[in-house]
């Protein structure tokens, strides 16, 4: 069987995608349950394929693996996490499951794809130099895990990121914008020999999106940490990508590190103060993390309690849902804290400037007391951050007088 080449015919396909012809000559061909892709010409695709016939009319066997006699050998110690699990195979095989069905084969860096595998599995074969990463919230894990070098194409612009080692590997030319996950630049993301595409959920909204770059030999992985209810689920995600990238013990590392610092907290008592999580749209509503969210999570495990809690749950996928403003006072009038997330309008600098978002917020119990804080813009891409929000809450909820000098993602509106 031919190993893949990863040099491709970029002006030849570029040239295709303009004249809108389907990508044959980019898309698998399977001969002899074998892939044979990216020929850097077609008279060298004409002799693989010829070649491979030869064997097979010789008789000649395959020393590829397969895949129907492959045996699982470990499944995999999630601790948190659900909505993924890993089967190890021998020779470094792996089987990756996201949610209920999608299927991933990672191969070692060297060996050959298994034969027979079964349709709507995705192979991705190590190592992975060239991902496009679409999923936000992934790059803190690749940055845990030292390997933002692997990611050299952005679904987010430089302005998007508050990382900064992606801003700093934007700014280098190191990673480049290809285009937000509904409008990939096919051309550069080919350009670049992508090895792997990864996206948020939010690809559903655009299934072509994910059949195009299929169809042009590109594996795309499409991850659901999002949808983890346990904060620590979330960033114990951080060993799926170990798993792609070889970097396997220093995810589990990296994991036990933080979650160890979440579970000393959580065991004790807890202290009864209630904290409302929330920030006012430009059109007044007030949105609100759902009971179930990991958010509403993250307050009670830090001692605290979430408000409001008498909400009805609207039944969407959505781990948020908007109030009226006046609806939102009525529950929540009396937290002992408001932490106002500024992840969607900017970080507020200034108690006027949050009084200024409505009349009605002066009449609250901890705007009048004093205990009114703010998250940093940077929360929500910090997935391994979790379990520092966590402690900073627990500082909030069990100590009269936090020192905000101790908070990594909270500061106080004063």
């Amino acid at each position: 069987m031919m190993e893949r080449k990863r040099r491709r015919p970029v002006f030849l396909i570029a040239a295709l995608l303009c004249a809108g012809i389907a990508l044959s000559g980019c898309a698998k061909s399977e001969t002899r349950n074998s892939e044979i892709t990216d020929a850097t010409d077609a008279g060298e695709k004409s002799a693989a394929i010829e070649n491979t016939e030869a064997d097979h009319a010789g008789g000649e066997e395959s020393d590829s693996p397969d895949w129907e006699k492959m045996k699982a050998q470990e499944t995999m110690n999630l601790r948190y996490a659900d909505q993924f699990s890993v089967e190890k195979y021998e020779d470094g095989y792996e089987k990756i499951v996201i949610g209920d069905s999608d299927t991933y084969l990672v191969v070692p860096e060297g060996a050959k794809i298994p034969e027979h595998i079964p349709e709507g599995v995705t192979v991705i074969s190590r190592p992975l130099s060239n991902i496009y990463l679409a999923a936000t919230s992934a790059m803190d894990l690749f940055r845990s895990l030292n390997a933002i070098d692997k990611v050299t194409l952005s679904g987010t612009q430089e302005s998007g990121w508050y990382l900064d080692e992606a801003k700093q590997a934007m700014e280098s030319g190191a990673m480049i914008y290809a285009g937000k996950y509904s409008a990939p630049d096919y051309e550069r993301i080919l350009a670049k020999s992508c090895d792997l595409a990864i996206e948020s959920t939010m690809i559903m909204h655009s299934p072509e999106v994910k059949e195009q770059l299929e169809k042009l030999g590109i594996p795309v992985l499409v991850e659901r940490s999002s949808y983890e209810k346990s904060p620590l689920g979330r960033m114990e995600w951080i060993k799926l990508y170990g798993v792609l990238l070889g970097k396997e013990e220093e995810a589990e590392a990296c994991f036990e590190e933080k979650a160890k610092e979440v579970e000393q907290i959580v065991t004790k008592q807890a202290s009864g103060k209630t904290a409302a999580f929330f920030y006012i749209s430009s059109n007044g509503y007030v949105n609100v993390r759902k009971p179930g969210d990991y958010i509403s999570e993250m307050i009670r495990m830090a001692g605290g309690v979430p408000v409001p809690q008498n909400i009805e749950d609207n039944g969407n996928a959505l781990s948020t849902m908007n109030m009226q403003m006046e609806a939102f006072y009525a529950e929540a009038k009396d937290a002992d804290y408001l932490i106002y997330n500024s992840t969607i309008d900017g970080e507020l600098e200034n108690l006027s400037d949050f009084l200024a978002k409505s009349s009605l917020l002066s009449g609250f119990k901890a705007v009048k007391e004093g205990h009114v804080w703010c998250t940093g813009k940077n929360m929500f891409q910090e997935s391994m951050g979790l379990g520092d929000m966590i402690l900073d809450l627990h500082h909030l909820f069990t100590e009269e007088e936090p020192d905000p000098a101790e908070m990594t993602y909270l500061h106080p509106l004063k």
